[in-house]
């Protein structure tokens, strides 16, 4: 699907119209494609904390070009694809003024699609009452950044755990590259517990080798730009979805070299059907990407009941029991990944989505009970899109449709590739480190969240 608007405002008059009325004007994101390097440019390393040496260290291992910064960056010099600052040494408010001797010289040298990754410390693992407060205020730093840089860039927030500071690369990697097109103002954590588990691949561009994905929803769509990215890092998928689906999966799946299950997820033996299948064909599986879900839409006061329980029984208890029906029977690898689909709705709400809404905020519950639970490095994470681009969304009204488009620090629509870039990052060996989190697909909500 296109963006009629992008389109209008690259021709000459809408240039015009655009700097004449002051209208949003969307940038032509960068996005990653095969054979691209994964940063396409300098990044200029900054700060004094305890993740400086790690941080150069890790863009090492990526082949990524940098620079360290002087204590005083230069206004002048070559144009910079990013900044990677390590904001650990601050720990008191007084200390803040760092950030703004840091970037605000360096702004006007980014390029377009510039990354912006500010290094941190967990709040709650701070050694002092005046450290915690500075480190929270990387937050408000961080996100009124991304909703001012403009061009097409993204600013994101690592807290990294002491003791994780060799568990950085792929989300250092991830948050710098064309990858992360569509995420920006995003807080991020690392912790120090499945850091030892983190497993570099040994090839970079197929991080996810000799690797086993489930990918439900698949035949179409987001799910369809899942299974492809997560073939394309070297996975394994096997595709799920409801019979109805079964030609559009079956071709697709035989296109991507994968396999192929059709059954409807809310049937009682769907999870018992899922893991005699993995047992079976498989053995086990190394993720398992809960994108499947389905919109009901209607205002409370007249929401009928099967309205109500048939998104929650897609959305959200189908994902709750296929996860422990593979847990307990031991199907999920270590150092395996699990990853659910939650929505912007699920944390901000939606006009006559309160059953939408209550199960994309129960996957970010599902995450939340997980993340302390599982064993042998496995995670739990989720991404929450926000207004992505596909045929589903092209059927919205069209004035609900821009202002869902425009109400974003990018001022457009993402892509499914998108949030299959997202959960790639997650699906990455060495990012065992990476659990609990909830990260936003949506270019930056105005509003909301």
């Amino acid at each position: 699907m296109t963006d009629r608007y992008q389109s209008f405002t690259d021709s000459p008059i809408g240039k015009i119209f655009v700097k004449n009325l002051g209208l949003p004007n969307p940038m032509k994101l960068d996005r990653w494609h095969d054979g691209a390097p994964l940063v396409d440019g300098t990044v200029l390393v900054g700060g004094s904390g305890r993740l400086a040496e790690s941080a150069t260290a890790a863009l090492g291992t990526l082949g990524v070009g940098f620079q360290r910064a002087t204590e005083t960056p230069s206004t002048e010099g070559d144009k910079l694809k990013g900044l990677v600052f390590d904001a650990t040494g601050l720990t008191t408010a007084g200390d803040l003024i760092g950030l703004q001797s840091f970037f605000t010289p360096l702004m006007r040298r980014l390029q377009a699609c510039a990354r912006v990754v500010v290094l941190g410390t967990n709040p709650s693992e701070t050694e002092s009452g005046s450290e915690r407060i500075a480190q929270r205020a990387l937050e408000g730093f961080t996100r009124s950044l991304g909703k001012e840089i403009g061009k097409g860039s993204t600013v994101n927030l690592v807290y990294v755990s002491p003791g994780a500071e060799g568990a950085i690369a792929s989300t250092l990697g991830f948050f710098l590259s064309p990858k992360s097109a569509y995420v920006s103002g995003q807080v991020v954590r690392i912790g120090a517990g499945g850091s030892k588990k983190a497993q570099q691949a040994s090839d970079a561009t197929k991080p996810l080798h000799g690797k086993i994905a489930i990918v439900t929803g698949a035949s179409r769509g987001i799910g369809e730009q899942i299974a492809r990215v997560l073939h394309r890092d070297g996975a394994t998928v096997l595709g799920i979805d409801v019979p109805q689906a079964a030609s559009e999966l079956q071709a697709l799946m035989t296109e991507l070299n994968g396999d192929f299950l059709t059954l409807d997820i809310t049937g009682k033996d769907a999870p018992a059907r899922i893991a005699a299948h993995v047992k079976k064909t498989f053995g086990a599986v190394d993720g398992v990407v809960h994108n499947a879900g389905i919109t009901r839409d209607k205002k409370l006061a007249n929401m009928s009941e099967d309205r109500w329980a048939s998104v929650i029984a897609v959305n959200l208890t189908a994902p709750e029991l296929i996860t422990q029906e593979l847990l307990d029977q031991g199907l999920i690898n270590k150092n395996g990944r699990i990853v659910g689909v939650s929505s912007i709705a699920g944390i901000a709400g939606n006009v006559g989505q309160t059953n939408y809404a209550a199960s994309k905020a129960g996957v970010i519950g599902l995450v939340d009970s997980l993340a302390d639970e599982l064993k042998d490095g496995i995670t739990v994470n989720a991404v929450a899109p926000g207004f992505i681009i596909t045929q589903m969304t092209a059927a919205v009204p069209f004035a609900t449709r821009e202002v869902g488009q425009r109400m974003n620090a990018m001022s457009q629509g993402g892509l499914p590739v998108d949030v299959a870039e997202t959960i790639a990052w997650y699906l990455n060996p060495a990012s065992t480190a990476v659990n609990g989190n909830v990260v936003r697909v949506c270019g930056q909500m105005m509003l909301g969240a």
